[in-house]
């Protein structure tokens, strides 16, 4: 490999990096800006809350097929299609006269991302040694924590001036992502197929990463909500609380991936499923907002432990088709996230402490039945 040709490399390996930070910062880039859009666009901001909506539930039902229809089309030129398609729907957002042409403008950017993170996991895969591969996807799964947790804090901090200026910044890391496209490695063997990505095995681990989406992270409103309710914690610190997950989650990064470089995915998926359900057992029974922290806190490297151990699990299957597999993985747990509030919250209301004690519970059962063995 020539100088040039390692340079390009170099940068198109850290373009993947990027693209993992860009995906769940578009997605959580209007938390904290609703009250602006409400004020642009004559709503309210319960109203403008639906463009988190357009974003989540496109980007999720999309990559039942994505990940498959990317592997046939070709990983380099689907991720390069889907991020000059990002900028344009970023553009959209910006110009957007009404708040319907705006959601319409964040449901094109959850179909755009859907076609390029499983096919970035897979490029990853393709182009990291096997005994190398727990710690690339940990670094992979840090960063997009990092851009879940800062998207709010961002979001917020451009709407004090102009909330398009977010949008703007966006359009411009996606034309750059685009130029750099991603690490040259094998195409899939065969033709991939749906059938291909969605093999039993490969259903179970979705359940699996569901369950930990759904009863883990997915748990964080009711962490503000018993904050709130029943500690009468304001809206700062409730964000401060929860940002630990995500900083957790970036912090331990190497040592999350390296045991799953040592140990395997499964048996960290495991640990990660125990160390999860207690803190979200934990979160439920402390009494004390500090002790919330902490074991908040604590469950960021739990997350870390379960995603990025199921993520190796797929990324190590020896059939072809690992972008289909991915993207059926990755929709089945937004599909848990999205289910989560809908389930839990009338546990909630009903017994606020079997609010995460039955999540909790549910992990420590389920998980473990349907996590299929690592072959490797």
């Amino acid at each position: 490999m020539s100088t040039t040709e390692g340079t390009r490399e170099r940068f198109a390996r850290l373009g993947v990096y990027a693209g993992a930070f860009l995906g769940p910062f578009g997605g959580g880039i209007t938390v904290a800006m609703l009250p602006e859009l409400g004020v642009s666009f004559a709503v309210t901001p319960a109203t403008a809350s639906l463009s988190i909506t357009a974003y989540l539930l496109p980007f999720a039902a999309v990559q039942l097929v994505s990940g498959t229809l990317g592997e046939r089309w070709g990983r380099r030129r689907t991720v390069i299609a889907g991020y000059v398609l990002y900028v344009v729907a970023s553009v959209a957002c910006v110009l957007a006269p009404t708040l319907t042409l705006f959601v319409a403008a964040r449901a094109v950017q959850g179909v755009a991302n859907a076609f390029t993170t499983p096919l970035l996991l897979a490029a990853l895969a393709a182009a990291t040694r096997p005994e190398r591969l727990g710690r690339a996807l940990g670094w992979f799964g840090s960063l997009q924590a990092a851009g879940q947790t800062s998207a709010p804090l961002l979001g917020g901090l451009a709407a004090e001036v102009e909330w398009r200026a977010a949008f703007i910044a966006v359009a411009l890391v996606g034309v750059g992502l685009a130029v750099v496209g991603i690490p040259a490695g094998a195409a899939p063997s065969g033709r991939p197929s749906l059938r291909t990505a969605m093999r039993p095995e490969v259903l179970r681990i979705g359940v699996v990463s569901a369950l930990g989406a759904g009863c883990l992270t997915g748990l964080a409103f009711l962490v503000a909500l018993r904050l709130e309710e029943q500690f009468d914690v304001g809206a700062g610190t409730r964000g401060l609380v929860l940002t630990g997950m995500g900083v957790a989650g970036l912090l331990t990064a190497r040592m999350v991936g390296g045991r799953i470089d040592t140990v395997g995915p499964r048996r960290s998926v495991l640990l990660g499923t125990v160390i999860g359900a207690l803190a979200v057992a934990g979160a439920g029974l402390a009494p004390d907002v500090w002790m919330i922290a902490v074991i908040w806190t604590t469950a960021g490297v739990a997350t870390q432990l379960v995603l990025v151990g199921v993520n190796t699990l797929v990324l190590r299957s020896p059939a072809g088709n690992t972008g289909g597999s991915m993207s059926v993985v990755q929709a089945v747990r937004f599909g848990g996230s999205a289910l989560s509030p809908v389930a839990v919250t009338p546990i909630y209301h009903a017994d606020p402490l079997a609010g995460f004690l039955i999540p909790a519970a549910l992990m420590a059962t389920l998980i473990p039945v349907a996590l299929p063995r690592d072959r490797n």
